[in-house]
């Protein structure tokens, strides 16, 4: 893969720009946002998808499949870190000398004057950053946003408002969140993740150190997770609101309920309020104390905002269903971290009542999968009935030798609840084997694994004829 130059000078005018890999909910977001703008925009995928059709909506050019003919008379090219350095359009831009920009830095000449809430943390960011803009736009602002998901009440991940604010889901992954001129910094946790990049927990907690010093006006952390709390600690001449159910927390939550649609009452500045959101989960209750520590930091009244924040009704990819056959349910979720494997699953415990949860879990990278086997296993094997283990997926990284699936199943204590499948058909045909109705199935990870879920309902129709 390449390494972005963060160090690079951004130009004054990025005129047609060419995305490569345009189809992704973060790339995607961005060529939108360019397009609004009035930028000429095109791109290329490896493969067609609803993000690319509705840009192609829009006005942009994509390709699918990458030539270096796609790249045309673009002026600026913007890519990810998962590019590999032999992409025809990269070598040829090189070669040109047409300007390359990681998409965060894209995202940062947009922004420009703009005040911006930068969303940051190792999971829950998605989830936050769509709390925050859907609690804005119930208090009536206008704000221009790109999260790293759909919001499901808007059908889009991005838009162009008309405000001063600019709220965004920060990249923590490549340190591209550094690169953000932040007004207000929202930190949803530090939890241990992109050792690969960092190179030890020290490096990773010195980034949201950077990341939070840099915020102008304003920081919210959490009160709760072990990361933030040494974050905390190290923060100097910083407006700081912390958030969680810690007794010390400025936005304490308690009383959570998350039977069903999670229930809790939260306190700020002496008052009690009480909120119902329409996602379930315990960590979504976290998560809404930590958008509503934004809001009020921002000026706006308490039981307005909490009621704003409610309204939230999720994001494509965050515990996501996509259809049920024969009382059996199918969900996509994003979860890639043990941490946020638990969340999802145990949201998933509130809701299904007598039935089971089968996960269909696809390891995304060789390094995390080698680091974080045994915490995988134990997660997956306390939170879910019965687990499929999927092949790596590599993304980035080249594949190691000896890490596969099997590096995550051979570590259950109990074999009986684990299965390594790595041919997907084969997968989705077992997990109709042992379904039964009122049971879930739920496929987790941040790679392809979504691609199995027409799979998984075919084979739930053919088993039940």
């Amino acid at each position: 893969m390449i390494k972005p130059d963060f160090s690079i000078e951004i130009p004054d005018e990025l005129g047609a720009v060419h995305f490569v890999g345009i189809g992704g909910s973060g790339m995607s977001g961005i060529a939108r946002l360019f397009l609004a703008a009035g930028h000429v925009v095109t791109g290329s995928d490896v493969r067609d998808s609803s993000n690319i059709a509705a840009l192609r909506e829009l006005g942009a050019t994509i390709s699918i499949g990458h030539d270096a003919a796609n790249v045309g008379s673009a002026d600026t090219l913007v890519v990810t870190s998962a590019l590999w350095p032999t992409n025809p359009e990269y070598v040829l831009a090189q070669e040109r000398g047409i300007p390359v920009l990681h998409r965060s830095q894209a995202l940062a000449w947009l922004i420009n004057r703009k005040r911006l809430v930068a969303v940051a943390g190792a999971h829950g960011k998605t989830t936050s950053t769509g709390m925050i803009i859907t609690g804005l736009l119930g208090l009536s602002e206008s704000p221009s946003f790109v999260n790293g998901g759909v919001i499901e009440s808007l059908g889009v991940s991005s838009a162009s408002g008309t405000g001063e604010l600019f709220v965004v889901e920060a990249d923590e992954s490549d340190g591209s969140f550094l690169l953000y001129d932040t007004a207000v910094a929202l930190i949803t946790n530090v939890d241990a993740d992109h050792l690969d990049h960092y190179g030890s927990l020290e490096a990773f907690d010195d980034a949201f150190v950077e990341f939070a010093q840099k915020a102008s006006e304003l920081v919210v952390i959490s009160s709760d997770d072990p990361g933030a709390i040494r974050v905390t600690k190290k923060l100097t001449g910083k407006r700081v609101i912390t958030f969680g159910e810690s007794p010390d927390a400025d936005v304490r939550v308690s009383s959570i309920s998350s039977e069903g649609l999670v229930s809790f009452i939260v306190s700020v500045e002496g008052q009690d309020n009480g909120a119902t959101l329409r996602v379930p989960g315990k960590h979504n209750a976290i998560n809404a104390a930590g958008a509503l520590a934004v809001l009020v930091g921002l000026g706006f009244g308490i039981s307005e905002s909490l009621a704003a924040i409610a309204e939230f009704g999720g994001t494509e990819r965050r515990f996501e269903l996509h259809g049920t056959v024969d009382g059996v349910s199918v969900y996509d979720d994003y979860a890639h971290h043990p941490t946020e494997v638990a969340a999802a699953l145990s949201a998933a415990r509130t809701v299904v009542g007598n039935g089971r949860i089968i996960a269909v879990h696809q390891p995304h990278l060789y390094s995390r999968t080698r680091l974080m086997a045994r915490e995988f296993a134990d997660t997956l094997e306390s939170h879910a009935d019965h687990t499929i283990v999927l092949d790596v997926y590599g993304a980035r990284e080249d594949p190691e030798p000896g890490v596969t699936g099997a590096t995550v199943s051979d570590r259950f204590a109990d074999a009986s609840k684990v299965r390594f499948i790595s041919d997907w058909q084969d997968a989705a045909d077992y997990v109709a084997s042992i379904a039964q109705p009122g049971d879930y199935v739920i496929t987790l990870g941040c790679g392809d694994v979504y691609r199995i879920v027409p799979q998984l309902l075919g084979s739930l129709t053919a088993a039940r004829g």
